[in-house]
């Protein structure tokens, strides 16, 4: 196991331990009471076995700051007989709140402000969202946090259109805690598990708040994509770029691109990158972010990958790279065989679910893409997840 550059070495992390008492119920924190060196041991021992045998394992990279790095939190509420107002995290598998005062794994901030929220909503005789009745307002909050600007978003999530105490409510909010950027209400009517609701209004700043990216700037929306760790992003998008080793001159294409900040990682080691993506706020975000950047060999497209890549591979273009950052679920055959159709000298699969990257590679195999090396990246300390980054090549 490694810490990358710059990083803790292992040693360092040898007798760090996560002593959550509220990780039985809450159920994130798999590894929980074990050392953090023994849950990384256990992840690069699950991608080793799940991945070809042909298939090289790089050493996973280990997290030099394994507690509080998730930069979005969010939490639902519930009103005791009492008329206390709690807040936390759900129990695993149901919609019962988990009281806890801290979380090792959420920014301190950003729990600091959802506590806040639950003191503020209960002096005030807020109501609070019944799931049952469907009746009561404030439902959910959900705080961003950009670790190396400062700023920070807080979006109100309520049941009902008219928040009659939303102005109140923001004043004490913003008062206790000056240091938030921006203020958004959010009016969530949904009876699925879904955070947000279609409706969303500013209330005081941006609407947004923007991070620094591996020293590129990026405007994080509500609704983007943003990875929660972002030192560890870091350390994932530049094991991306080491394992592609690019000439320089390649034309690459970045599926599944969100608000960009893969495809601008990958521009600078590039000749061209187009960035696809199917959401259109995020493709604004991405030509937005290109802009703010600087990044002029990138450009972005509104479209579904996969119909993209067809129609590109039946006008004859050449890609030499396809990145692709699917969901856990992973892509789908259309997807591999749009591949197969573009036919790229090389793939770049960048999978939060290892099961399903397994699954993925073996259609890749059998379209003519050997798996030739794999890194895992501890995006996630404590839980079972783990990121890989997987280069592919024509057999």
């Amino acid at each position: 196991m490694k810490g990358g550059k710059n990083r803790a070495a292992p040693k360092e992390l040898t007798a760090i331990r996560n002593t959550c008492s509220a990780a039985k119920d809450c159920g994130s924190c798999k590894y929980a009471g074990e050392t953090y060196l023994f849950s990384c041991a256990e992840k690069l021992d699950r991608v080793s076995k799940l991945l070809p045998k042909t298939c090289k394992i790089n050493d996973i990279d280990v997290c030099s700051d394994p507690f509080h790095y998730r930069n979005k939190v969010h939490s639902g509420f519930k009103k005791l007989k009492s008329g206390k107002i709690i807040c936390g995290p759900y129990e695993e598998g149901s919609h019962r709140i988990v009281r806890v005062n801290s979380c090792l794994i959420e920014n301190e901030r950003a729990s600091e402000i959802i506590r806040d929220c639950a003191d503020i909503a209960m002096k005030m005789g807020v109501s609070v969202y019944n799931e049952t009745s469907c009746t009561g307002d404030l439902r959910r909050v959900l705080v961003r946090v950009a670790e190396q600007t400062g700023e920070i978003m807080v979006v109100i999530v309520v049941g009902n259109r008219i928040f009659k105490q939303k102005t109140a409510f923001v004043k004490e909010l913003t008062k206790r805690h000056p240091e938030i950027s921006t203020v958004l209400v959010n009016v969530n009517r949904r009876h699925d598990s879904m955070i947000l609701g279609d409706e969303m209004r500013k209330v005081t700043g941006k609407g947004y708040i923007t991070d620094i990216l591996l020293g590129k700037k990026f405007k994080i929306s509500p609704t983007s994509f943003y990875q929660v760790n972002r030192s560890q992003a870091e350390v994932l998008y530049t094991t991306a770029v080491k394992l592609a080793d690019f000439s320089g001159n390649e034309r690459a294409i970045d599926c599944y691109c969100g608000t960009g900040t893969t495809t601008l990682t990958f521009a600078g080691s590039v000749n061209s990158i187009t960035g696809v993506e199917i959401n259109p706020e995020a493709v604004d975000d991405a030509v937005r972010n290109a802009k703010t950047n600087g990044v002029d060999n990138a450009e972005f497209v509104c479209a579904d990958a996969t119909e993209y890549m067809m129609e590109a591979a039946a006008r004859g273009e050449k890609y030499d790279v396809v990145i692709l950052d699917p969901t856990r679920l992973g892509t789908d055959k259309r997807f591999i065989k749009a591949c197969e159709k573009l036919s790229p000298e090389k793939i770049i699969y960048i999978s939060c679910g290892p099961d399903t990257l397994a699954r993925d590679l073996k259609i890749f195999a059998q379209c003519g893409y050997k798996a030739r090396v794999a890194e895992p990246v501890d995006m996630f300390p404590w839980t079972s997840s783990i990121e890989v980054v997987c280069l592919l090549t024509k057999n």
